[in-house]
């Protein structure tokens, strides 16, 4: 996820044309009766609600307008901006591991001053993302001692280099040294963590510590690998990749590796090819345009569309690997689709197969899922080594009255055929947003991360923002027009709430959870009744759950879009509390938070701070914060922290 003041933009150069259809009374109805049931706070209108949601809503009703129905008892964080972070009272944050701090033995301590690209391939990259706990040893629960594996997502080159000016132009304007460091700082990073006492560290040197970068060799498999068009000058085969970039949410498989999504790919390919060339159209349609946003095409010809132009369909994928294995080549798995993939993650289907949901994160994209065509195996880790290769991807289309439709993305079927343009599965795969939109998906207002509720089965779709959608386009899960705070629909599998959940269904209902905006004021917002005048959140976009269930939500956009700080949010998903949001956590600004992950015993929530100090006018020589450290002449630093209650107790109780 970018963040919404410098990357907004940049995201709809590539976006989906808007929906032509008026459709706006088919959730008119729905959300009306809903929020008349639930007493939700805010005004507007909804409809009819499945009779399985009856009973949960009119326990709300019984809930008294104020009070506490919530099963969180920690003491909101007020609304506000400032340089530094705040937390809920009782807990600590704590300090895991920075920008420039080693990762590998043998690295140089951080010097903002004096960076090299040998140095950063050897620390903790920029701007972290997802990131991940797997816990040590390898099949253990312990919630002690682990692996972090973290996404760098992009640079903010005005605040990693002196005298290069402000914004996103700033980007443009790197010496080939300057470029080579950031391709350094993109990727991801693997750091060994002990928790002693209650208190996190990381380990420098530890024995799986890795860093994966744009000069990392990776294999591709699945229906693209050796398609002609990822055959480049470096690779005439289409089955090798020296890297992975624009690394933005992520998730985990049941087997234990790590799956990491190419998000914004198109900023860093530019050339005259991008206007006249044989691919300008599939250009047009993921972004990619003649002037890139980064510099790197002006020092190396990989991101020059002129001389290699196939090289951004090497990219877009979702990216496979091992934590546990340091030397293991990473894997990108082109089953899975090409898009700009916030993130994917993961449900076990009640038949054993594995459904991976993943939203497309743009104005007007799609909400996929890919389902596996074989179970997974618990008792092999090796037989599901490749079982991302084979499966099917879908796409949502979502329906009057709560009904959704999953479309398949398959060579030959409905309008996926050479007469379109789709001589294979590779094509489709390649060019999955023209195949989306031939198959009519439902557009959605920017779907970013997506998660399973471990407890009810449910699965829940971060809409960030669309203030491009008008009166006319709104429709089944998109109820607003000008949507600058974006909302969170549920997906409802059929099974969900009993143990038999079926994730690989072509069926499924949904809902709202919540409208987001400050109740009163923004047209729409839609919460608990009792939420307090610090509960409102603006822009979800990273969403975690606790082993009771209930969310964590991170947003990214509330700035520029609400006038206050980025944070994290935590509700409950059912019962008197569901759907009452509480301020837990504040960035600092500029920053965004990502990445939301608890350790197995809920005593601690990890959090990556993504561009501290990403504001207009902010610059190396002068940010708008020097979070974390505020050490004069130094630059903010993104980071990983871990917070924990002070008495050790479990994080929201």
């Amino acid at each position: 996820m970018t963040s919404v003041p410098e990357e907004i933009e940049l995201e709809d150069i590539g976006s989906n044309p808007a929906p032509d259809r008026p459709i706006g009374e088919l959730i008119e109805a729905r959300l009306t009766r809903r929020a008349a049931l639930r007493g939700i706070a805010g005004v507007g209108a909804a409809a009819a609600l499945s009779e399985a949601l009856v009973g949960e809503a009119a326990a709300q009703l019984a809930v008294p307008a104020q009070g506490g129905p919530s099963t969180l008892t920690f003491q909101e964080v007020p609304q506000g901006l400032s340089q530094t972070h705040g937390v809920a009272e009782g807990y600590d944050v704590q300090m895991v591991i920075r920008w420039g701090d080693p990762v590998l033995a043998e690295a140089p301590a951080f010097d903002p001053l004096n960076q090299t690209a040998a140095a950063q391939a050897r620390q903790f990259g920029y701007n972290c993302d997802y990131l991940d706990y797997f816990p040590l040893p390898a099949g253990s629960t312990s919630s002690e001692h682990g692996l972090l594996c973290v996404n760098h997502e992009y640079t903010n080159t005005n605040l990693m280099f002196a005298g290069i000016g402000e914004g996103r132009a700033a980007r443009g304007r790197t010496t080939r040294d300057q470029a080579a460091v950031e391709i350094e700082a993109h990727g991801m990073s693997v750091v060994e963590v002990r928790k002693e006492g209650n208190t996190w560290r990381a380990v420098p040197d530890g024995a799986m510590n890795r860093r994966i970068t744009m000069n990392t060799p990776m294999r591709v498999s699945g229906p693209a690998a050796g398609h002609d068009r990822l055959k480049t000058n470096a690779d005439p085969t289409g089955t090798r990749v020296l890297g992975t970039l624009n690394n933005c949410a992520g998730g985990n498989t049941p087997w234990g590796t790590v799956i990491t999504a190419e998000e914004n790919f198109n900023n860093y390919f530019g050339g005259a090819a991008a206007e006249s060339g044989t691919q300008a159209a599939s250009y047009r349609r993921y972004g990619v345009v003649r002037d890139a946003t980064y510099a790197w095409g002006r020092y190396f010809d990989r991101f020059n569309l002129d001389r290699e132009p196939n090289e951004p369909n090497r990219f877009g994928w979702i990216v496979e690997y091992d934590p546990y294995d340091p030397n293991s080549v990473p894997v990108k798995r082109t089953a899975l689709g090409r898009f700009k993939h916030e993130g994917a993650t993961h449900a076990v289907s009640a038949d054993g197969r594995v459904a991976f949901y993943s939203g497309d994160d743009e104005r007007f994209e799609y909400l996929y899922k890919f389902v596996t065509a074989r179970p997974w195996n618990p008792n092999d880790r090796a037989a599901d080594r490749d079982l991302l290769d084979e499966g099917t991807l879908y796409v949502a289309k979502f329906e009057e009255q709560g009904r959704m439709h999953w479309l398949p993305l398959v060579h030959g079927q409905g309008p996926l055929t050479e007469a379109n343009g789709f001589r294979s599965q590779g094509d489709v795969v390649i060019e999955a947003r023209r195949a989306a939109d031939l198959l009519g998906a439902t557009p959605m207002d920017r779907p970013e991360d997506v998660e399973t509720n471990p407890v009810n089965g449910r699965v829940y779709v971060m809409l960030t923002n669309n203030n491009r959608r008008t009166a006319q386009q709104v429709g089944p899960a998109n109820p607003r027009a000008n949507n600058v705070h974006g909302h969170i629909v549920e997906v409802i599998p059929p099974g969900a709430g009993t143990d038999r959940v079926d994730h690989a269904a072509t069926e499924a209902r949904w809902d709202v959870f919540l409208l987001a905006g400050k109740p009163g004021q923004d047209a729409g917002a839609r919460y608990h009744r009792a939420t307090s005048d610090n509960g409102w959140l603006s822009c979800p976009d990273n969403v975690a759950f606790d082993s009771k269930g209930r969310i964590w939500i991170a947003t990214d956009g509330a700035p520029d879009n609400a006038g206050v700080a980025d944070g994290i949010w935590a509700a409950d998903t059912s019962g008197h509390g569901r759907a009452l949001t509480r301020r837990f956590f504040q960035a600092p600004t500029g920053a965004e938070v990502c990445g939301p992950r608890f350790t197995p015993d809920d005593r601690t929530l990890f959090l990556a701070i993504q561009h501290p100090g990403e504001d207009d006018g902010s610059t190396f020589e002068r940010p708008s914060t020097r979070w974390p450290d505020f050490k004069d002449g130094e630059p903010p630093r993104p980071s990983v922290i871990a917070i924990v209650k002070r008495d050790g107790g479990t994080i929201g109780t």
